[in-house]
């Protein structure tokens, strides 16, 4: 039987089988375009759409968690028909992500519409920072390590603090921090549109200009100090290009000896200290009234909610993933943090996998390879016959 891993994630969804080498990526929305009245574009459709500008997303996810199946169904039927993964659910086994502390009328909405809808043969739920952990440990050589592990999954919607003993997560110390990759898109929205040009209507541009210009400082108040200088002492200021899709398909950052005016037509915007203080509200959530700690302060109250023999296996095994991990100088800054919060009696050790992103949907493929995983999952024939109660006498996702 085949296996589909599907990491359903608030802002994209990385699906492929378990016999793939590297997912697709699919963004999890319907998207309408202002120039485009006769149609929508699911997920990677809008790939298709030659004008990206003042995007209209409708989004299956609010706050984190699955709401809108009318959407979600929409995308689901997209990637698993023949133009993606081409799908035959009578010989398919599915491994799909759903967030910590689901609510279970949720869990429940993914159980009917996996065996009643798409009529798939199996199904396993479970976290993406659980699949994250599986696979950190698998690689681990030294064993000494495997004791614990602490996940840092930072997304689309918020971040979570996951601890791991011995490959189960300790419920009672998980911690959310309400701030994720949209939080920062739209902050920076508002920040361009406050300072040079209005942009709230164009998320998917000022979302790309993001990852292609922020970074995450490891000294701040230096950089603001470099910030507040001219060219060519300042080194920050970088002039991002805005597409105008005629003859500039993608926004990019030019050169800083070619800082200046736009030349023509082009339309530019200056990123400043911009480009650190926006990934610093991951750090500092209150900056935009968000009164919830960090994440490298969430690290370190997490240790307090574990045993005490437990906190220096996980604070010398820190994982970091999620999008947001692809930021430059993402670990540098845990690290430094957590390294002069933590006791000097304690190693700090944190690892970024290649590529955060897609960490866990790897680790999906490993886990649907090993010989366990047929245990793992529920049928159809059980679900059948049990309903619900076998899901939840099965997975661990509460």
């Amino acid at each position: 039987m085949a296996t589909l891993i599907l990491d359903n994630g608030a802002g994209t969804a990385k699906v492929g089988f378990s016999t793939d080498s590297e997912p697709k990526i699919i963004p999890n929305c319907v998207t309408k375009a202002k120039n485009v009245r006769t149609r929508i574009f699911i997920g990677d459709q809008i790939e298709e759409c030659k004008d990206l500008s003042s995007l209209y997303y409708l989004l299956p996810f609010q706050k984190g968690f699955l709401v809108n199946w009318e959407i979600e169904k929409q995308v689901w039927d997209h990637m698993f028909s023949k133009d993606v993964c081409q799908v035959d659910f009578n010989e398919t086994a599915l491994l799909v992500t759903e967030p910590f502390f689901n609510f279970p009328s949720i869990g429940e909405s993914i159980n009917e519409v996996i065996f009643e809808e798409y009529q798939f043969q199996a199904l396993h739920r479970t976290q993406a920072p659980t699949l994250s952990c599986y696979k950190h440990q698998t690689d681990k050589v030294t064993s000494g390590s495997l004791f614990g592990t602490l996940v840092v999954d930072s997304g689309y919607s918020f971040s979570h603090i996951v601890p791991f003993y011995k490959n189960k997560p300790l419920k009672e110390a998980i911690i959310r921090v309400n701030v994720g990759g949209k939080v920062l898109t739209n902050h920076l929205k508002e920040v361009i549109s406050y300072r040079q040009l209005m942009v709230m209507d164009e998320t998917y541009v000022i979302n790309q200009m993001k990852e292609d210009v922020c970074y995450v400082s490891t000294q701040f108040k230096k950089d603001i100090s470099i910030a507040r200088l001219k060219y060519p002492e300042n080194t920050i200021s970088r002039d991002y290009i805005l597409p105008d899709y005629t003859h500039i398909k993608r926004g990019y950052v030019r050169a800083p000896e070619d800082s200046g005016k736009a030349k023509g037509d082009e339309q530019m915007i200056r990123m400043n200290n911009e480009r650190f203080a926006i990934p610093e509200l991951l750090f500092y959530p209150s900056d935009v009234g968000i009164q919830e700690m960090g994440l490298s302060e969430s690290i370190m109250h997490c240790m307090t909610l574990v045993d005490k023999e437990l906190v220096p296996h996980l604070l010398n095994n820190i994982v970091l993933t999620g999008g947001n991990a692809l930021l430059p100088g993402f670990q540098d800054r845990v690290f430094q943090d957590v390294r002069s919060m933590a006791s000097d009696d304690y190693d700090v050790g944190i690892s970024t996998p290649s590529n955060p992103l897609t960490y866990a949907w790897q680790s999906g493929c490993d886990l649907a390879l090993d010989p366990i995983f047929p245990s793992m999952c529920v049928s159809r024939h059980d679900y059948e016959e049990h309903g619900h109660v076998a899901c939840i006498n099965k997975f661990n996702v509460s």
